[in-house]
C-alpha cells in the first residue's frame, strides 16, 4: 500500500474520523470526567499533561498498535489474525465502561460503514470485511481500533494517514470533553490540540515500529478513574 493519499481517500478518511460520524464519541470521556471530579485536571496545563500521557503511554498508543496490525493482517488477507485482533481489543479493556467505550463505538462504526460506505474493492481486505460483517459469520461486537483498521485496509488508506487521523480524533474528543467538564475555554482547547501535534506525530512513528508485544499502558490512575466512574451517581459521560 502506498504512503501517498489521493483526494478521494483523504475525503473518506476525514468522513470516517469526523465528529459527525455516528459512533457517539462525544458521550465518552475515557475516565477523564472522574479525573476532573477528583481534582486531577483543573486547568489547561493539567489537561495537556493528562492527554500527553494517554497518547504516549496510555490506551491511545495501544489502540494505535492494534489498529495498524489489524490493517496489515487484513491487507494480507489473514482473516484468522484479524479475528484475533478483534478478540484482543475487547480483552484488553481495564473496566466495564472502557469496554463499553470501545465496543459501542467500534460496532457503531462498522454499522455506519455498512450502511453508507460499503466498498466495491475486490482486495483481500474487502473480502474479509464482507465475510465478517454479513451472513452467518457476522460479528456482533467490534473494538473500535480494530474496526477502523479493517475499514482502512478495505479502503486502502495508508497506515500513517489513518493513525494520524485516529490519534487526532481521540485527542480532539478528549479536549472537547474537558472544554465541557473542567470547564475550559475554546481557545484553551485549541492551544492544547496544537501543543500535542508533534507528540501525535512521534507516537505515530512509535506505533508503526511496534509489534503486538509492545501493547500495554502505564496510565494506571486513568484506568482506576474509569473504574470509579462506574459508580458515579451523576455524570455527563458514559465513561
Amino acid at each position: 500500500m502506498s504512503d501517498r493519499i489521493d483526494m478521494a481517500t483523504l475525503y473518506r478518511l476525514l468522513a470516517f474520523l469526523s465528529p459527525a460520524f455516528p459512533i457517539g464519541a462525544f458521550t465518552y470521556s475515557h475516565g477523564l470526567e472522574q479525573v476532573i471530579n477528583d481534582g486531577g485536571v483543573e486547568n489547561a496545563a493539567e489537561m495537556q499533561a493528562w492527554l500527553s500521557d494517554v497518547l504516549q503511554v496510555g490506551a491511545a498508543r495501544s489502540d494505535g498498535i492494534l489498529l495498524v496490525h489489524t490493517l496489515r493482517a487484513a491487507g494480507g488477507g489473514d482473516t484468522a489474525t484479524v479475528r484475533e485482533q478483534i478478540e484482543l481489543g475487547l480483552a484488553l479493556q481495564p473496566s466495564k465502561e472502557r469496554y463499553l467505550e470501545t465496543s459501542a463505538q467500534g460496532t457503531a462504526f462498522i454499522q455506519a460503514i455498512k450502511a453508507a460506505w460499503a466498498s466495491d474493492n475486490s482486495t483481500p481486505a474487502a473480502r474479509i470485511f464482507v465475510e465478517l460483517t454479513a451472513g452467518a459469520e457476522e460479528l456482533e461486537t467490534w473494538p473500535y481500533p480494530a474496526a477502523v483498521g479493517l475499514v482502512a485496509a478495505t479502503w486502502e488508506v495508508p497506515e500513517e494517514a489513518i493513525l494520524t487521523g485516529f490519534l487526532h480524533a481521540f485527542a480532539a474528543n478528549m479536549v472537547s470533553a474537558a472544554v465541557r467538564a473542567v470547564p475550559l475555554g475554546q481557545s484553551d482547547g485549541q492551544r492544547i490540540l496544537a501543543s500535542v501535534q508533534p507528540l501525535i506525530a512521534a507516537t505515530v512513528q512509535d506505533v508503526l515500529a511496534s509489534d503486538l508485544d509492545d501493547l500495554g499502558t502505564a496510565t494506571l490512575l486513568t484506568d482506576i478513574a474509569s473504574m470509579a466512574h462506574e459508580t458515579k451517581y451523576s455524570r455527563l459521560f458514559r465513561s
